[in-house]
């Protein structure tokens, strides 16, 4: 099965990911402009199929009614979109907690899960939602409380996604941990492996890689330890760290996000600093798409993987209003799956 095969999403997210109400934030963009911004994108006719969808306010009220969630689906069908994964609430001031914390914190961690898994079969019922997983992760910002006892607090993830996971396999639902270097206990490609192992269950939780967030992986940002490349690398040198990576990491990835990185971290309102999501088209961006993009699709079928989604968290509200923005990840995303 060629790559062509792949359903190309838009990420709904980047309208709520570091937007807020506070001094010096930008105010979040509504769902259905988010959607109009991606459906008016068009290359030759090709637009996005879908859109993968995160749920929680503003967007969505996790605790909506069945109706109510029906309604969301018929809104985002009638905009000519599919939907595709999900992302749970599982962070402090959403629904969840640390999956690193008290039995406290662990049960709203799998509160939000349960939750999602709610909400992705009102979609799946409703015939709106066709394939994706539930995206989650540590919830736990920052590597300090990690780092004083790596063993502990990994192990406590690995209890709360093993919990988290047996409850999206009686939901008929797979979980994906998005690797992201502001993520204990998933800061760096070996933890992240460590993790994906302890649990265990790849049938179940798998890896969500991202092009940007494993961009910093390669550079050891937050576990120095595990750095592949040092400042200053050769494109001969960087292949095959490349390639070392996501030999590693793709046997267990089944979601997938296209992005750019220009190689530095960023943060915005309440989000911790993690790998720099860049225009597709950034003059600065230290990564060729297409290529990258194939190191983690080989095999893609084999994984279930049946749409790819862009990422582009925490860009300006000006970026996300011009429609060249939509178009030139359009256009990226296309290059993925034509090569």
């Amino acid at each position: 099965m060629s790559l062509s095969s792949l359903k190309l999403h838009n990420a709904m997210w980047p309208g709520l990911v570091g937007k807020g109400d506070d001094d010096g934030q930008e105010p979040p963009i509504s769902l259905e402009k988010m959607l109009d911004f991606s459906a008016a994108a068009d290359i030759n006719g090709r637009k996005f199929d879908g859109i993968d969808y995160f749920l929680f306010l503003p967007h969505t009220n996790p605790e909506a009614s069945d109706d109510e969630l029906k309604g969301i689906a018929d809104l985002i069908v009638s905009k000519g979109f599919d939907i595709g994964s999900l992302v749970a609430p599982v962070w402090p001031g959403t629904v969840g907690d640390s999956a690193m914390g008290t039995d406290e914190q662990q049960e709203k961690f799998l509160d939000a899960v349960k939750m999602a898994c709610r909400i992705a079969k009102v979609f799946n019922d409703h015939g709106a939602r066709k394939g994706g997983v539930i995206r989650i992760d540590s919830a736990e910002f920052g590597v300090e409380q990690w780092k004083a006892n790596p063993g502990e607090g990994t192990a406590r993830i690995i209890d709360t996604f093993t919990k988290a996971a047996k409850i999206a396999a009686d939901h008929g639902e797979r979980l994906a941990a998005e690797g992201e270097i502001c993520w204990a206990g998933m800061h760096s490609w070996k933890d992240m492996l460590d993790l994906l192992e302890g649990v265990g269950m790849p049938e179940t939780l798998g890896f969500q890689a991202d092009l940007a967030h494993t961009y910093l992986y390669l550079m050891g940002y937050n576990a120095s330890d595990h750095a592949l490349l040092q400042d200053g690398y050769s494109e001969e040198e960087f292949w095959p760290a490349y390639e070392k990576m996501t030999d590693k990491l793709r046997p267990w990835t089944i979601d997938f996000h296209v992005a750019q990185n220009d190689g530095e971290v960023h943060g915005a309102g309440d989000h911790d600093k993690t790998g720099k999501h860049c225009p597709a088209d950034d003059p600065n961006g230290k990564l060729d798409i297409t290529r990258c993009s194939q190191y983690w699709l080989k095999d893609f079928q084999d994984r279930g993987i049946k749409h790819i989604c862009w990422d582009g968290c925490m860009f300006p509200n000006s970026t996300l209003e011009n429609p060249a923005t939509w178009n030139a990840i359009l256009k990226a995303m296309i290059g993925v799956v034509e090569g």
